[in-house]
């Protein structure tokens, strides 16, 4: 059984048991939270597609740990006019585990 989930804007494909990294949510390690925008879930060949949401379809997620990507460069540059600039940027996450799906 699995499921696709939307969290910030970025689509997850979650299974019981799996360890995703999502962007930053404001809540504190160890406590459950609860996604309700879930696009699809596939059960053996039972396939259900939301339009845009299937209703009343939940994923039950532990908050694990919170940290920081690697840093990203991002560099800027014009030949022959002497510009030149660099900036680094590290995205903070959230690490969860999902614990059950519930359609």
């Amino acid at each position: 059984m699995y499921s696709i989930i939307e969290q910030a804007g970025v689509q997850f494909k979650v299974t019981p048991g799996e360890k995703i990294d999502v962007p930053l949510i404001d809540a504190e390690a160890g406590t459950d939270l609860t996604i309700d925008k879930v696009l699809l879930t596939a059960d053996g060949e039972k396939v259900t597609i939301g339009m845009p949401t299937i209703a009343g379809a939940t994923v039950t997620a532990r908050v694990l740990s919170h940290g920081q990507d690697k840093k990203v460069l991002v560099i800027k540059k014009k030949k022959r006019k002497d510009y030149k600039r660099k900036n680094g940027h590290r995205q903070q996450f959230t690490k969860i585990e999902i614990i059950s799906i519930n359609a």
